[in-house]
């Protein structure tokens, strides 16, 4: 006979508590004290590539030399004729091509964030478990109307901000600064289910991992 998930979630349920002695109560056993361990695996990059490619964004490994090429690559694949570089940014990142480029040096208004193709912005960690990339708007990732209003955003992920898991990703992280979450491109759905893309943000997600040379 074949479970449904809540029938299949009460069964696993039913076999952890099976060996519980009657006499035994929550409170006899002390909370664990230290980390679990998380089920990223030894090949992390690898794990994060894989999860955020199954969230619909497009995920490329460069070297260091080749990000301002990926990062054209992906501009030319959307036909993205204007780009937003935050504050912060590094030039040598930044791809020459047809875009004009905008910088956030005096900010850009709603329309004019409305009105551009495409970002681009670093990150401040990753999750690997997840395929999440995580924004705390510092240098090089901007305010966060910035990666709110283009039609496609691109991250530049370096190999070494990629965490395993969630709580190793947010012991990295400031919990004083605004922290965005991103799984993919912005998406949602009706109540038959049907997805659309780009309803409260781009619709487009490209990521650049960046790995040792």
């Amino acid at each position: 006979m074949t479970m449904n998930g809540r029938e299949t979630v009460l069964s696993a349920v039913k076999g952890a508590l099976s060996a519980v002695p009657d006499s035994e109560r929550p409170g006899d056993v002390p909370p664990s004290q230290g980390r679990g361990a998380d089920h990223a695996g030894p090949d992390v990059v690898g794990l994060f590539a894989e999860r955020a490619a199954e969230y619909r964004a497009t995920v490329v490994r460069v070297s260091p030399a080749d990000v301002a090429a990926a990062v054209a690559r992906a501009l030319a694949r959307t036909g993205a004729r204007s780009l937003v570089v935050p504050p912060g940014f590094l030039a040598d990142l930044v791809p020459e091509g047809p875009w004009s480029l905008l910088t956030d040096v005096p900010p850009l208004t709603v329309g004019q964030l409305d009105a551009a193709d495409a970002v681009v912005t670093t990150v401040a960690t990753a999750i690997a478990v997840t395929g999440t990339v995580t924004l705390d708007h510092g240098p090089g990732q901007g305010r966060r109307v910035l990666t709110l209003l283009p039609d496609q955003h691109i991250c530049v992920v370096r190999a070494d901000q990629i965490a395993p898991d969630v709580p190793e990703a947010l012991r990295l992280l400031d919990h004083y600064r605004p922290l965005t979450l991103i799984s993919g491109p912005s998406a949602t759905s009706d109540i038959e289910l049907d997805r659309v893309e780009g309803v409260h943000g781009p619709r487009t997600l490209d990521i650049v991992v960046v790995e040792d040379a």
